[in-house]
């Protein structure tokens, strides 16, 4: 029978215990005596017991209302005491943070954000974990994932996406005599051997490639890195040309390569379970990352 119970009898029983007189009792919760009456008695008939009797000085708690009460006001201070989205303060916060994310969105996004956090919630502690696209949609489902920020081309069916920033690319080579000619032609620059980015499964294809073949340009790929620093790296020990993005440069060795175009850039988005579009701490993460992005 307690399975039937509703708030609105914990409330009114609570009232009872304080006031002692059913009319005060119906002042405090802004109802009639008529309704405190019909609720006391269909509590009486749920728990079976009177709970409540009349007294010359108004209504006396029963034995069994007297044992149940302190169960009673532990109830109803943990009802209060749950907190409204809008009244969550990240300094109060104590949870672990899963975040998913590829190395390029590590170093532009959460290495800023790690510093935020630090200070306006330093209680959070986070998990930081490499992108896998085929297991992402599952392992968010579970809670082993909370966020993650990639690229759009990368957000798996299923998750909700919400884009930050259009990242662009730029041409880079640790030769230091080709940007000394100034713009360079595309197609003088299909000549140089090229580096691209594949995380995952390794390619021999990037992104880049069907856009040179709208200029009937071929390029040649002669190397495939997992990561956008690796293929730095790869780059500076090299004669080899690649595409990085904007965010990543300056970098020392490497040298802006001037083109007459370049190929389009993509999205940068933070992705998550559909479960957690309502979490308010997401909600000021996700708001302080844009800040972040926008500084």
């Amino acid at each position: 029978m307690i399975d039937k119970l509703e708030i609105n009898h914990l409330r009114m029983l609570d009232a009872l215990y304080k006031h002692g007189k059913l009319s005060a009792a119906a002042e405090h919760l802004g109802v009639s005596q008529q309704a405190i009456s019909l609720q006391l008695k269909k509590l009486r008939a749920l728990l079976r017991d009177p709970l409540f009797v009349r007294t010359g000085h108004g209504m006396a708690a029963t034995p069994y209302a007297r044992l149940i009460e302190p169960h009673i006001e532990q109830v109803l201070v943990r009802i209060s005491a749950i907190p409204l989205p809008d009244s969550v303060t990240p300094a109060q916060i104590e949870r672990t943070l899963a975040i998913c994310a590829t190395d390029y969105t590590q170093k532009v996004i959460v290495g800023p954000l790690l510093r935020e956090l630090r200070l306006l919630a330093p209680k959070v502690k986070i998990i930081v974990s490499a992108i896998e696209v085929h297991h992402l949609t599952q392992k968010m489902q579970r809670g082993d994932i909370d966020l993650t920020f990639t690229s759009d081309a990368y957000v798996p069916p299923g998750l909700i996406s919400e884009p930050l920033f259009i990242e662009q690319y730029r041409c880079v080579s640790a030769d230091q005599s080709m940007p000394a000619g100034g713009v360079m032609a595309l197609d003088k620059l299909v000549g140089y051997d090229f580096v691209i980015t594949s995380p995952g499964i390794g390619s021999f294809k990037g992104s880049a490639d069907t856009w040179f073949e709208r200029q009937g340009l071929r390029r040649n790929v002669v190397m495939s890195a997992p990561s956008f620093f690796m293929a730095m790296d790869y780059l500076k020990q090299s004669t080899m040309v690649g595409f990085v993005p904007t965010r990543l440069l300056p970098c020392d060795g490497l040298f802006d390569v001037p083109l007459e175009k370049y190929p389009p850039g993509y999205a940068v988005v933070a992705a998550y379970h559909p479960s957690a579009n309502n979490d308010p701490f997401l909600r000021w993460l996700l708001g302080r990352v844009r800040l972040l992005l926008a500084a």
